[in-house]
């Protein structure tokens, strides 16, 4: 085939001008069918274009044709591909069906590269099933494949999952370093613009679900610069705008997070990819305007993410516990925990629970929760989880009554915050050290951190933690704070450092009726713990 639409689009492919490539390759298909290889061509023009339909369809073409020719590998090579395109729409069994005719076609080609690609798919079985032991062995005797054949693709995704599984497995150091080798692969340009794609968020992905924020961070702007050097591309485009955004989020830029979602419209929206970007997309935006105190937007973005599928807890659940709904948060984000025996999948809920229990009053739970999150830091070595185990340890410590050990280790947490530029969350954690300082008697600290706290919640535009913090600092206008007499009571007695269990035997009523006094008490003071009532109480002189 020679016409001079094809010769076009074979140029306009090798520059990476995908919508020119995909129309011209159409145009030479109309002229006269398209053999194998540029069905190919055309097939990955159109998935970079987010046309899945027309993908898979012009895969199963090329696939044929190899057939016809007696090209058994390039044929076993296209149903790896079908397959993979079949799962991410949720197309199992068609899925399997191909990959098992791969593996057929290749029954007299005892070695070849193919088999590595045809291993992808048993990595992510072992991997979905929790057996990482396996999925580390298949994912290395893939890379090996793929260096023996010099096929960049293969020991590049090969390497990539090796390390992800050594990560679950507790190697932390060794699988980062194999990730951090593959993005080496992507960022110079070794491979393939579709497996590029993949690798990128992929591992993007994988550095958010283990908490690398600092590595999710870097690779994401290496994304940013990939996908603007290709601007008609729209795979991918999604998840690398949610993936900004999140690290946005975290850095404190939340106009530009929101910005960013609200990128994810018209052509960004085709394709499989970036339609299961918009569960996420939705998710991220309700985390936002909760953290601006726009509750009822927030509640509206957390349904449209559950209808994408996207599980909408932890956000959901914290979203009740600031609209005063502490049964519902406490139901809600059990739940969501118990439905997970993964650890770091655990770990995404655990400092929620935490919250929320030592909200309803619930210690020994809160407790629980505390130590779990720290043995899971412990062995992912992450600074996030590290600091998020550092900050549920001194909430802990501050409601347990000793403030001592809670400075100690909310110190740690809001050094680590710091160093990772996750300004909101380290303003949350420098409330608690003003807390454990004035329950210390410092109240000049105490005085420093909570108004520190507040500037930055105020620069932040969070509404709800300025005024949370202006209640502790006494900008709240004094009164008798809607408290009834009973409610005063109790609030001495915590203040005083006693227990639900101490404070029901002294006033002669049941545990249960002090639990709802607490929660009648948070929500009229504006507090979120004891041992913020405890201070809210003393520089209000309810004492």
């Amino acid at each position: 085939m020679s016409s001079e639409a094809l010769a076009h689009a074979r140029v306009a492919y090798a520059r990476r001008e995908w919508e020119t490539a995909y129309e011209s390759l159409v145009a030479a298909d109309a002229e006269a069918h398209l053999e194998a290889g540029d069905l190919e061509l055309l097939a990955r023009s159109a998935y970079l274009l987010g046309l899945d339909d027309d993908y898979l369809g012009a895969l199963e073409r090329a696939h044929h044709g190899y057939l016809q020719r007696g090209d058994a590998r390039a044929a076993a090579r296209c149903t790896f591909w079908i397959g993979h395109g079949l799962t991410f729409q949720g197309q199992t069994g068609p899925a399997l069906g191909w990959f098992a005719r791969g593996t057929r076609l290749l029954e007299t080609e005892p070695d070849c590269v193919e088999r590595g690609y045809l291993l992808i798919p048993v990595i992510l079985e072992q991997s979905s099933r929790g057996d990482f032991d396996a999925a580390r062995a298949t994912a290395a005797e893939a890379a090996e494949i793929g260096e023996r054949f010099g096929d960049r693709d293969l020991t590049a995704i090969g390497l990539m999952e090796q390390g992800h599984a050594l990560v679950r497995l507790g190697r932390t150091g060794d699988g980062l370093r194999l990730v951090d080798e593959t993005m080496v692969a992507v960022s110079t340009g070794d491979l393939s613009p579709i497996v590029a794609g993949i690798v990128y968020c992929n591992t993007i992905a994988f550095c958010r679900d283990v908490y690398e924020t600092r590595r999710a961070r870097e690779w994401t702007a290496a994304l940013t610069d990939w996908c603007e050097q290709q601007p008609e591309m729209v795979a991918h485009n999604g998840l690398c705008l949610v993936h900004r955004a999140e690290i946005m989020t975290v850095g404190g830029a939340w106009p530009s997070a929101l910005e960013e979602l609200h990128r994810l419209d018209g052509r960004f929206r085709r394709g499989v990819l970036n339609r299961r970007a918009l569960g996420h997309a939705a998710y991220r935006e309700g985390e936002v305007l909760r953290l601006y105190g726009k509750l009822r937007e927030a509640e509206t973005a957390y349904r449209e993410a559950a209808r994408y599928g996207r599980e909408p807890q932890p956000g959901l659940a914290l979203l009740r516990l600031a609209q005063g709904k502490r049964k519902p948060a406490a139901a809600s984000i059990r739940r969501a925990a118990g439905e997970t025996t993964l650890p770091l999948k655990r770990a995404a809920f655990l400092p929620a629970y935490v919250e929320i229990m030592l909200a309803v009053g619930n210690l020994e739970d809160a407790r629980d929760a505390s130590r779990e999150l720290a043995e899971i830091a412990e062995r992912q070595e992450s600074e996030s989880l590290r600091a998020m185990a550092a900050h549920a340890a001194g909430a802990v410590a501050l409601a347990e009554g000793d403030p001592g050990a809670a400075l100690r280790v909310l110190r740690t947490a809001w050094n680590a915050w710091q160093e990772l530029e996750a300004p909101y969350e380290a303003a949350r954690t420098r409330v608690l050290v003003g807390l454990a300082c004035a329950a210390l008697g410092d109240q000049d600290a105490a005085a420093v951190a909570l108004e520190a706290a507040r500037e930055v919640f105020a620069g932040l535009g969070a509404t709800r933690d300025v005024a949370g913090v202006e209640a502790l600092t006494g900008r709240r206008p004094a009164g008798d704070h809607g408290m009834t007499k009973r409610e005063v009571e109790v609030l001495r007695l915590v203040a005083s450092g006693k227990s639900n269990r101490q404070i029901a035997a002294e006033l002669v009523i049941s545990e249960r009726t002090v639990a709802r006094h607490m929660q009648n008490i948070f929500a009229k003071l504006g507090v979120s713990s004891r041992a913020a009532a405890s201070v809210y109480a003393a520089e209000h002189e309810l004492l």
